[in-house]
């Protein structure tokens, strides 16, 4: 074992193109544990900015071994022996004169402490290694903030947090609100996908994780091995502390909890419209309440791995950074030469799983000065009980009737309620927000528990001139819909006041004071938000709206089933009333055509 941390330092200045730093050390002032991390620096300058990323995944393990499929398909330009998952490649970087820091979190590889993922502590121990590599001498104390996922959702925490030296941030793909983006769609515990994660992406990283080297995942632990206990002492999960935990003003929810308005540095958030189980909602709403000066939305399409290392879009990369930490704005950021808002269209069949599809190398995009879209109209498009969706309202029925569906779903069940627009006449763009208004209620089965709650599940999807549905790519490569929205009826109250409301953006607060009974036979009128999209509908297309009691086709490993949607609580059948108090419709962004 080394006499001192400083005995772990390993600095490399032959093998690579850049200077190699291994295991420079952290002492955190904010809470126990270090925070251990390398450095790829330019051979070329002395001092340059730095680009940090902090998180789980483990520092020194290769892409090639983290995800080989993923790096397989990789740019070739971002390919070389220090490229990890989700994180900038130091042989690319370093050639455009930047440092890069990359660092365990602590708990993880070689940073000895308890790991707790996404936590207070975490955004402390972050800031500080921040600050640590703007104080270097090779620094020129300008630090941004750039990767994807983890290593997006992080930035948005740790730069409200105002560190010195933090000058960009990128955060690419990355979920801002942890309880709404992440872990609880609509209040609904996202726990197979929590569970999927802590163990795949996490506990396979744990500082002191026995037999690592042996399995080709990163050197072992330099000061040796911990038993299981000490494991697992050393673990905050994930998966295990939601399921605890269920309303935003739980200590759990609330300390991890930041306001985006404190965010100053300049920000161009990327956002992808095919994400729409984890990342896209936080990029969206993270560009629009962010404090920044100078802040931008980008939108892109493909699997959540591939676009960031595309050449396209790191020249936006570059060009910001340049910007806004070297001071050589050459794209014109601070003049206004470039898009406030930039999306990508979503027009046309394209083959979901193929590399241009999954690259983000399809379709056609449009710059934009605000969002949502200043021209906007709102159109709500109604549900009738023929089950047709359609822009004009029907006449008000002088009785009641009501559609029904099982309470208690899996995707591979296929129930659900579709409700489907004729095709269309002429072009239609939908780009913005969606807010699904539904009348609910639920029937306890025939001698069954009496239900307690309802859980809401909804999906639009696309569908072909022939009758074929159209698929985007989904953040795995997975074929997904056009968008989908959660519920739980029992957290469907809205703050109104709260200054983030908009009537086609209901805000929740998601308390502990904000639970309302359902009691079966009563009808519920619920407002859903639906993640924002874009799609352009051609003749002959049409779209459907999907009504059911679990997930349906295109949730992926992002499902909700767990314990806590038991049949003694969510038992029976559901149902959709019509009537003349129960309107259902969905409100549609429509954009007019130029």
């Amino acid at each position: 074992m080394p006499n001192t941390i400083l005995d772990l330092l390993k600095v490399d200045t032959d093998s690579f193109p850049y200077i190699y730093e291994e295991n420079h050390t952290v002492k955190l002032q904010s809470g126990p544990g270090l925070v251990r991390l390398n450095v790829y620096r330019p051979k070329t300058v002395s001092r340059c900015p730095v680009l940090i990323t902090y998180g789980p995944y483990g520092k020194d393990i290769p892409y090639k071994n983290f995800l080989p499929h993923s790096f397989h398909d990789l740019n070739p330009e971002h390919k070389s022996e220090h490229s990890a998952f989700e994180v900038p490649d130091p042989a690319f970087w370093t050639k455009e004169g930047y440092s890069i820091v990359r660092a365990d979190e602590v708990g993880i590889g070689q940073s000895p402490g308890v790991c707790d993922t996404m936590s207070k502590s975490t955004s402390e121990a972050f800031q500080e290694v921040i600050e640590w590599a703007a104080d270097q001498p090779w620094s020129t104390g300008k630090v941004g903030l750039l990767g994807i996922s983890y290593f997006a959702g992080t930035q948005w925490r740790v730069a409200a947090r105002r560190p010195r030296g933090l000058a960009a941030i990128i955060p690419y793909e990355g979920m801002a609100d942890y309880y709404r983006d992440r872990c609880r769609h609509g209040g609904i515990l996202t726990a197979p996908f929590l569970k999927f994660w802590m163990d795949r992406q996490v506990k396979s990283n744990l500082y002191g994780l026995p037999g690592k080297a042996a399995k080709n995942w990163g050197p072992d632990t330099i000061e040796g091995d911990l038993n299981e206990e000490e494991l697992q002492a050393n673990l905050r999960n994930q998966a295990v502390d939601n399921a605890q935990h269920f309303f935003r003003d739980d200590e759990y929810y609330a300390s991890r909890d930041y306001c985006l308005q404190d965010i100053e540095v300049p920000l161009l958030s990327v956002g992808n419209w095919g994400n729409i189980v984890v990342h896209l909602r936080g990029n969206i709403e993270g560009y629009l309440h962010a404090g920044s000066q100078y802040k931008f939305l980008r939108m892109v399409v493909g699997r959540h791995d591939l676009p960031f290392y595309s050449s396209e879009e790191v020249e936006i990369q570059k060009s910001f950074l340049s910007a806004f930490l070297k001071d050589d704005d050459y794209a014109g950021w601070k003049a206004g030469n470039m898009p406030k808002v930039d999306l990508i269209l979503r027009k046309g069949v394209i083959q979901y799983d193929s590399i241009p599809a999954a690259t983000g190398q399809v379709y056609s995009r449009r710059a934009e000065n605000e969002w949502p879209l200043a021209r906007t109209v709102y159109t709500k498009y109604y549900l009738t009980p023929q089950k047709t969706w359609t822009p004009n309202e029907p006449p008000c029925p002088s009785y009641h009737t009501r559609l029904s569906y099982r309470a208690l779903t899996v995707p591979d069940d296929n129930e659900y309620i579709r409700f489907e627009t004729a095709p269309a006449t002429q072009e239609l763009e939908i780009t913005g927000h969606i807010v699904a208004r539904v009348h609910v209620s639920v029937t306890p089965d025939l001698g069954g528990p009496v239900p307690k709650d309802i859980d809401i599940f909804l999906t639009i999807r696309h569908w072909a001139a022939d009758g074929q549905e159209i698929f985007y790519t989904g953040s795995i490569g997975n074929p997904v819909p056009v968008s989908k929205g959660w519920q739980r009826v029992s957290l469907r109250k809205i703050n109104k006041q709260h200054p983030h409301h908009r009537e086609y953006h209901p805000y929740r607060d998601y308390f502990s004071t904000d639970v309302q009974p359902v009691i079966p036979g009563e009808i519920y009128g619920v407002d859903v938000e639906i993640w924002p999209t874009n799609l352009i509908l051609s003749p002959g297309e049409k779209l459907s709206f999907e009504i059911s009691g679990g997930d349906t086709q295109g949730v992926g490993i992002f499902s909700h089933e767990s314990s806590e949607r038991s049949h003694e609580r969510f038992g029976g059948t559901n149902h959709i009333h019509f009537g003349p108090d129960h309107l259902n419709y969905v409100v549609l962004p429509v954009i007019p055509q130029a």
